[in-house]
């Protein structure tokens, strides 16, 4: 029903979510939303980022990339005032999408979509919208958004989105994390044992497949391990794809 938030009974469609691709910039991260949000027929777009751990009163939503013309605090405060809270709680609880009718006489979504979709109250803001909710661990969570007066997706458009938009935050936090590492990039060699090890590969294995001694294979496994600041093989394998070094 109109005005209130309740999350639908039916169960909330799986996310395939791919591997980070290679690091990107702000332009490219633009271009793909601008992409999507042509194909939602919305007129705005803009990501919040997760910021703060511990106590839910020390975690708040930040606006961190958007394509506002103007008034770009306005429109934020506007947002996180209206449903800031509810949508942290929200990303706690559920991945539902979630949807709102903006002031005026725009409507917002086909009925057919609800089983996929979370109405907040309505009439709040001056555009209607819809957050795609994004968790991705300790780090990364957020919500992507498009904003508009008409916004009429159909339900599998709706998974598609969601899955691009989970897609987006992940190549942003992987393109974050490359920044943040050490500035010694790993070796081609440290890559491939990675890469096998990866794959299920022991030492031997490696060594074998490489034409190396096992000791050798073993020191360019700690030496990636280091360079990617991780406590053991496993961890480094984790984040060598996170980071896209590996698939």
């Amino acid at each position: 029903m109109a005005g209130q938030f309740s999350a639908p009974a039916a169960a909330e469609p799986e996310i395939r979510i791919a591997r980070p691709q290679k690091s990107a910039s702000a332009a490219d991260f633009v271009s793909r939303l601008l992409v999507m949000q042509t194909i939602l027929g919305a007129e705005q777009f803009a990501v919040l980022r997760l910021s703060g751990q511990g106590l839910p009163s020390a975690r708040k939503l930040a606006l961190s990339l958007h394509n506002w013309a103007s008034d770009v605090e306005g429109n934020a405060r506007l947002l996180l005032e209206a449903y800031g809270q509810t949508m942290l709680a929200h990303l706690e609880a559920s991945m539902l999408p979630l949807i709102w009718e903006g002031a005026g006489d725009s409507q917002f979504i086909e009925a057919a979509a609800d089983p996929f979709v979370a109405r907040l109250p309505a009439r709040l803001l001056p555009w209607s919208g819809m957050a795609f909710p994004v968790r991705l661990g300790a780090h990364g969570n957020g919500y992507v958004l498009f904003l508009g007066t008409f916004i009429a997706p159909a339900a599998d458009l709706i998974i598609d989105m969601h899955m691009k938009s989970c897609q987006v935050l992940i190549d942003m936090l992987a393109g974050e994390e490359r920044k943040l590492a050490p500035s010694a990039s790993l070796s081609e060699r440290e890559i491939a044992c990675l890469q096998m090890a990866g794959d299920g590969c022991i030492s031997e294995a490696i060594a074998e497949k490489m034409g190396l001694s096992v000791h050798t294979v073993n020191a360019y496994l700690g030496t990636a391990t280091t360079k990617l600041d991780a406590v053991n093989r496993i961890q480094a394998i984790a984040k060598a794809i996170r980071l896209g070094y590996i698939t």
